[in-house]
């Protein structure tokens, strides 16, 4: 059973994982960099510098910008000087307008903006925005996660440290952990969801609004590869059926679609990423409309998703060389089975089979073709759901797997993290020296 304090301490947790975007977080988060220091810098700047780690830079390169009709991080930054308003966090860029990207095209032609690849901070999450007006400059660096303020530097000013997930110049209150994170392993994670008064989870709901409207956006509109729609279609229908299983594939793909060609929706991510808040929720979602699940049950799994999910990239860190639908999909798997009816064993068989089955998928950057990896993810969760109801799961004696669950996760974590360390490091040479990359660096 857990405390009190150890249920509030895990709530506090979910509300600072579990939050909106519009849009790829990665570029968000470079735009939210650059309004904060242009804020700092109180006029229009004359020159923009970044110096972006390399996962941020990988994440941002191929992803849509909502309300652009454009790719990569040139235009994600020029709309962060020109119209971005850091206080709204990772909808930064939410008052983009056609005129907002006629004036950021033309910012970029005239040479503002320069993009560096950092080498020295070790962190996989890094951002330094340095903007300049004749003599007169300020910066600010986000680490570790993507609304994670460490320094800002007023003109004039001394750099100031700080710890806070909202700009300090704003005087809002921090959304940084106020209590020791929590402790979590899987038993904890289940008896959070099975027993926390429904009320204190039901914001979880928002997730399904969100999330939902914008698989809406992506079967409505011809959104990145269409997988979802093609799904939809006659031809898909013909294939594939309209069972559950379709619609699970379909919904969470059109979500995906929307998201990654860069709708102006809002979706509810996970960890910092909107195709993770797309994965730990739609499949739990659909499933159980499909299934006649309650309110109640639908809360509790959705919950069950979204922290395992949390617990996993606790170990793993915000961004990787292992694709994100890796964590989520498993957050996905575990909540279907308790839809399903499944218990805590029954749970611990189902991130079993995820992790011997989808470890060491690639991050290749945010992309369209990422709703491909969700949907293989959202399949193989279905897939090692319906086999731990039945008690079959991959024992200790195959690959990876361990006795305990626990022991499984960290061993994802470390092929996930260490061992992938030279997967991610080619991944990203082989993107920033295709002949039509639309985001140039100099370093």
């Amino acid at each position: 059973m857990l405390t009190p304090q150890q249920t509030q301490s895990i709530l506090q947790l979910l509300h600072e994982q579990v939050v909106p975007a519009i849009g790829c977080t990665e570029p968000a988060a470079v735009a939210l960099c650059v309004a904060q220091a242009r804020q700092l810098l109180d006029r229009k700047p004359e020159k923009v510098e970044l110096w972006l780690s390399a996962n941020i830079l990988k994440n941002a390169m191929g992803v849509g910008i909502p309300g652009t009709h454009r790719v990569g991080l040139p235009i994600a930054i020029a709309l962060g000087v020109l119209i971005g308003r850091p206080e709204r966090q990772l909808e930064v860029l939410a008052d983009t307008t056609p005129e907002a990207v006629q004036q950021a095209e033309q910012y970029i032609n005239e040479g503002h903006i320069s993009i560096h690849l950092e080498e020295n901070d070790p962190d996989k999450l890094y951002i330094r925005a340095l903007v300049s007006a004749g003599d007169t400059d300020a910066e600010a660096i986000i680490k570790g996660s993507h609304t994670h303020f460490v320094m800002q530097r007023a003109p004039g000013q001394q750099p100031q440290t700080v710890d806070s997930q909202q700009p300090e110049v704003h005087g809002q209150q921090s959304a940084a952990t106020t209590m020791c994170p929590p402790d979590l392993n899987m038993r904890t994670v289940y008896d959070f969801a099975s027993t926390t008064p429904i009320d204190d989870l039901r914001f979880i709901l928002e997730a399904k609004r969100l999330n939902e409207a914008a698989a809406a956006d992506g079967l409505r509109e011809n959104r990145g590869h269409q997988l979802g729609k093609t799904m939809c279609s006659p031809l898909g229908k013909g294939i594939m059926g309209d069972g559950i299983f379709a619609k699970i594939l379909s919904k969470t793909s059109c979500a995906c679609d929307a998201r990654m060609s860069g709708a102006m929706v809002s979706v509810m991510t996970n960890s910092g990423s909107g195709n993770q808040g797309i994965c730990t929720t739609m499949p739990v979602v659909v499933f159980a409309e499909e299934n006649h699940n309650t309110e109640e049950e639908l809360i509790r799994a959705l919950t069950l998703s979204n922290l395992t999910a949390i617990y996993i990239k606790q170990q793993l860190g915000t961004l990787s060389a292992l694709c994100g639908c890796v964590v989520a999909s498993t957050g996905s798997s575990v909540g279907i089975t308790m839809l399903m009816g499944g218990d805590y064993e029954q749970i611990c068989f189902s991130v079993k089979n995820m992790i011997a089955n989808l470890t060491g998928m690639i991050c290749d950057g945010a992309k369209p073709s990422c709703s491909l990896k969700l949907t293989t993810g959202v399949g193989t969760a279905v897939m090692s759901a319906m086999m731990a109801m039945q008690h079959k799961y991959v024992s200790a004696l195959e690959g990876i797997i361990d006795d305990d669950v626990d022991q499984s996760i960290r061993n994802l974590v470390a092929i996930g993290g260490r061992g992938m360390d030279a997967t991610d490091r080619c991944v990203l040479d082989i993107m920033t020296h295709k002949g039509n990359n639309p985001n140039p660096t100099k370093h």
